[in-house]
């Protein structure tokens, strides 16, 4: 395989995607449209979260994307910024809670 890893988005790979599955597209563009919209939960809010999310599940796509919808909402550099220094947080302290188990298998019989 040669080139990038991930392709850069482009117009012919959102129309395949749509023409592969259009009724789903469909369906996930308006439930994207819900979750993002203002409501409890402010639109900047939402994206900052969207920002530290994409990069605890590591999604390139998703981190350039909501970065620029983050910003277009108001998000500055320094709240992006802390957003990941917070999914960074729970990813470790996850790692750390998880310390747990491997303590508890330490007593149990090989």
């Amino acid at each position: 395989m040669s080139g990038p890893l991930y392709p850069e988005p482009s117009p012919e790979l959102a129309r395949s995607r749509r023409e592969l599955a259009p009724d789903v597209q469909a369906a996930f563009d308006a439930f994207s449209r819900q979750v993002f919209a203002a409501g409890a939960l402010d639109t900047k809010t939402k994206q900052l979260i969207a920002v530290a999310v994409a990069h605890v599940t590591q999604c390139p796509y998703c981190i350039q994307g909501h970065t620029k919808a983050a910003q277009r909402a108001g998000a500055t550099a320094q709240e992006l910024m802390e957003a990941v220094w917070v999914a960074a947080e729970m990813r470790a302290g996850g790692a750390f809670a998880h310390a747990s188990l491997m303590i508890a298998s330490l007593s149990e019989d090989r």
